[in-house]
């Protein structure tokens, strides 16, 4: 059975201004012609393609084909699924568990995972136990995997000497702006400074300019997550002043709203997070993440990996 695409040219006819309803442009049908064009395929190619001409009412559906169809294949069943021979080196996919996996020459290959860069700065430590939180819950999502990156540190070692910063160890490697390209999804974490990110994350975005002249990561997924040092210091601001930055690469801001349920209502206790994305209080540098905020840190990371595993099947 052939498959047919049908391309209608309109050949002239008595054009009018208007119909007998005052509806503009209409067709004569007794002297406009509708020429289609078929192109009748198989699952190997394009065997055939005639014009077809029909006068305008009559429809433009699909005809069969009156080729014969290529040796062998009219006597096969047509409802033996392996009816179809595949052309030597054609890509395939194979459906194994609702997973679609790649096929190359009639081996299954192993599907590649969806990657979430988590790209954070952290001086004191509180937005990395962050983001190896939300890793945990990234990876918790079948076929997402998180990676943990750091951007470039901008004060002397000097100064964060005097600053007591704990060194920094290489189990996280440092990323370039160039880097980012291979997301398919980011999460941005980092401490405020005055209600808005720390000059080493804003020094990282700057650094993006190639990217934005390019518009490379319009349409890639991404969010915040951050750390103040009081209640009142910029839960909700370090995160929505950053979104001019995902605006004008053209990213998606994901927030994650109230989608973590009862716990973003608890009042029982302080605990860092909005509506924009994951947090934590730091105050004065000493102070750990309690329960509740790394819960929150868990389900942004499975959120997050939700929104790019769809936005994936859908592409």
């Amino acid at each position: 059975m052939a498959l047919c695409y049908p391309t209608p040219i309109f050949t002239p006819g008595n054009w009018n201004d208007s119909d007998e309803l005052g509806r503009p442009g209409a067709l004569n049908s007794s002297e406009g012609q509708l020429h289609v064009q078929f192109q009748h395929h198989q699952s190997e190619g394009l065997i055939s393609s005639e014009p077809v001409e029909a006068f305008m009412g009559k429809g433009g559906g699909c005809v069969p084909s009156k080729h014969r169809a290529p040796a062998g294949v009219a006597d096969q069943d047509p409802t033996d699924p392996e009816r179809i021979t595949p052309v030597s080196g054609q890509n395939q996919t194979s459906s194994t568990n609702n997973t679609t996996t790649p096929v190359q020459d009639g081996v299954i290959q192993s599907a590649k995972k969806l990657r979430i860069f988590l790209v954070f700065y952290s001086m004191y430590g509180h937005v990395e136990l962050m983001a190896k939180t939300i890793k945990k819950g990234v990876d918790s999502v079948e076929g997402v995997e998180g990676v943990l990156y750091r951007v470039p540190e901008t004060l002397p070692p000097d100064v964060l000497a005097q600053m007591r910063v704990p060194q920094k160890d290489n189990e996280v490697p440092v990323i370039s702006a160039e880097g980012l390209v291979e997301a398919d999804g980011l999460l941005f974490g980092f401490p405020t400074r005055y209600g808005s990110m720390a000059a080493q994350m804003k020094a990282f975005f700057d650094s993006m300019w190639g990217l934005w002249e390019q518009q490379t990561l319009a349409g890639v997924p991404a969010g915040f997550f951050v750390s103040t040092g009081t209640q009142g210091g910029g839960q909700e601001t370090t995160a929505w002043t950053a979104v001019t930055q995902l605006a004008h690469h053209g990213m998606l801001y994901v927030p994650i709203g109230y989608t973590f349920g009862a716990g973003m209502f608890k009042m029982d206790s302080i605990r860092g997070g909005s509506p924009y994305g994951a947090g934590v209080f730091s105050g004065d540098g000493t102070r750990e993440p309690n329960e509740t905020e790394l819960a929150l840190a868990e389900h942004q990371g499975r959120y997050m990996a939700s929104i790019v595993k769809r936005f994936a099947r859908t592409s």
